[in-house]
């Protein structure tokens, strides 16, 4: 992609489809360069142990925003019981530690856990076009791994999906994410998609946002970032 940040950020859409289905659906599109990159460290680590720490112990599904997204997920068709929003997996796993992936990851997977907040993160030299959330056809591209070696796999027909130029990029809203444009440990432009359904208010999106880009100014003070609510 090669479009500056402001328009990255300007460009995120949510289709009327997925308004229709969550007219309560908002999204805090964050466009950022200058990132901190680099694999699993002390500093990263600490910051999933400070949110390990937090969520030890916690009733997932009793979480208000959680059993929003277990809402949210049975109205197109996924089984929440089974397929599990992005924050709620992680919290899940907050006992026996969360896992450590590389340093903007763990970042924002940190965050994500403390705010009980599903949060994706895509990878901008790898992106193509607009960032759209529709409700699939079945027919896009969805790059994956399977025993090992890439494959190919296809949403389900009325699935909500991220999606660029060249195919799905996050399948069931905010499951699991393609491997064309996840975030590695090289990744120094991204867009953080921070996601949020009622009854969060917006004031504590907001807050998530700043805290995301409080914790990667640590590492990097010179990033800069474009931040857009899409609702």
């Amino acid at each position: 992609m090669t479009m500056d940040l402001d328009a990255v950020a300007e460009s995120v859409r949510v289709d009327a489809a997925v308004r229709a289905l969550r007219p309560d659906f908002a999204v805090l599109a964050i466009a950022a360069d200058g990132l901190p990159a680099g694999p699993t460290d002390a500093w990263s680590r600490g910051l999933l142990k400070e949110a390990a720490d937090g969520a030890a112990g916690l009733d997932v599904t009793a979480e208000p925003h959680v059993a929003a997204w277990r809402q949210a997920y049975t109205a197109f068709g996924a089984k929440p019981g089974r397929t599990r929003n992005s924050a709620e997996a992680l919290a899940r796993r907050a006992a026996a530690g969360l896992p450590e992936v590389s340093l903007l990851v763990d970042a924002y997977n940190a965050v994500s856990v403390a705010h009980r907040l599903p949060i994706g993160g895509e990878d901008l030299d790898a992106y193509a076009g607009a960032p759209r959330l529709v409700r699939a056809v079945g027919d896009e591209r969805f790059d994956t791994v399977a025993s090992g070696e890439p494959a190919v796999e296809h949403p389900e027909p009325g699935e909500v999906v991220w999606c660029d130029d060249l195919g799905v990029t996050c399948r069931r809203w905010n499951h699991r994410q393609c491997v064309r444009t996840r975030i590695t440990e090289t990744t120094t432009r991204a867009l953080f998609l921070l996601e949020r359904l009622d009854p969060m208010p917006l004031d504590a999106l907001a807050a998530a946002g700043e805290d995301l880009l409080t914790r990667l100014r640590e590492r990097a003070p010179e990033l800069r970032a474009v931040t857009r609510l899409v609702r």
